[in-house]
């Protein structure tokens, strides 16, 4: 009898080349020849950097329970998925501490004197301790009177995280449409997503007067559940089903849209979205992200 056609897929991923070795991937394809599955060789995405490994007759939670067990204190990011339908049509992608490497309103506060309080304030909300809505309202808060043209300096220096730019690009290329969605500023929105090249941008609105923030926010505050729904209008006003949509945050506020996604990606995240995610990337950078839908690295765009 011939061996099934396999249902799941197994990416494995390291944070540089030279990494993901046969000493690693080996154990891992025994691990999953323990469980009774059967396995296909090997299929390297990118060499002794990201593989796939195919394999059937095992459910999906078992076998990556089985290999997180086997390869655990590794610096490789695991996911198990199903072979059908990896590469997506939508990518929805947070901002803060994910598409960039900080916290903007964060940042932002330094203007203000006051960056140790209100990036106190932003970890209890990003780690689901405070309602996001009223965390935002307390921030903006106290930042009244900051000029406007602190908002310019602070995007200066805010770096883009480590494959952002090949992430949304490459997406792109292959048809995907992209949107950037944050709960923090749209001033800060409007300008990273032409930067990285997505296709449209959500944020909130951060009053101002007389060239200062008031400190007052815009309503309706785009919160974790105008994140979801931004991923929702968007894949039915496109005709893409919800199974070709990917999402990809850090924080309790990107729960909702995480859950919701085809692929829902925790990257470097806090515990309260990494245990609700599908897929979780503590090691590598977003070309990650690329690596989970199935893509080479000879794929990527530059």
């Amino acid at each position: 009898m011939p061996a099934p056609a396999p249902h799941h897929v197994l990416t494995l991923i390291a944070p540089v080349a030279g990494v993901l070795t046969g000493a690693i991937v080996a154990p891992a394809m025994a691990a999953l020849n323990g469980l009774g599955a059967e396995v296909d060789d090997a299929d390297w995405l990118a060499p002794e950097e990201a593989c796939d490994v195919p394999f059937a007759g095992v459910a999906a939670d078992a076998a990556e329970t089985a290999l997180r067990r086997v390869l655990v204190g590794l610096p490789v990011d695991i996911c198990v998925g199903p072979v059908d339908g990896r590469r997506k049509r939508l990518l929805v992608a947070d901002m803060d501490s994910t598409m960039v490497a900080a916290e903007t309103l964060d940042e932002l506060a330094a203007a203000a004197g006051k960056k140790r309080e209100i990036a106190a304030i932003t970890a209890r909300a990003m780690a689901g301790d405070i309602e996001f809505a009223d965390a935002l309202r307390q921030r903006v808060a106290m930042l009244e009177g900051v000029s406007e043209g602190a908002l310019a300096d602070t995007l200066a220096h805010v770096r883009l995280t480590a494959g952002a730019e090949t992430l949304v690009h490459t997406m792109a290329a292959a048809g995907a449409y992209t949107v950037l969605v944050s709960g923090g500023c749209r001033y800060f929105t409007e300008r990273i997503a032409r930067r990285l090249g997505f296709d449209a941008e959500r944020g909130n609105r951060f009053e101002t007067a007389a060239g200062r923030l008031t400190g007052g926010v815009g309503e309706p505050i785009l919160d974790q559940h105008a994140k979801r729904r931004a991923l929702v209008e968007t894949a039915q006003s496109r005709g893409i089903p919800m199974e070709g949509t990917l999402a990809v945050g850090d924080g309790a506020n990107d729960v909702p849209m995480i859950e919701a996604a085809g692929l829902g990606v925790a990257y470097r995240a806090k515990p309260v979205l990494a245990n609700a995610a599908r897929a979780r990337i503590e090691h590598g950078d977003l070309t990650a992200v690329l690596f989970l839908q199935g893509y080479r690295r000879d794929e990527f765009a530059a």
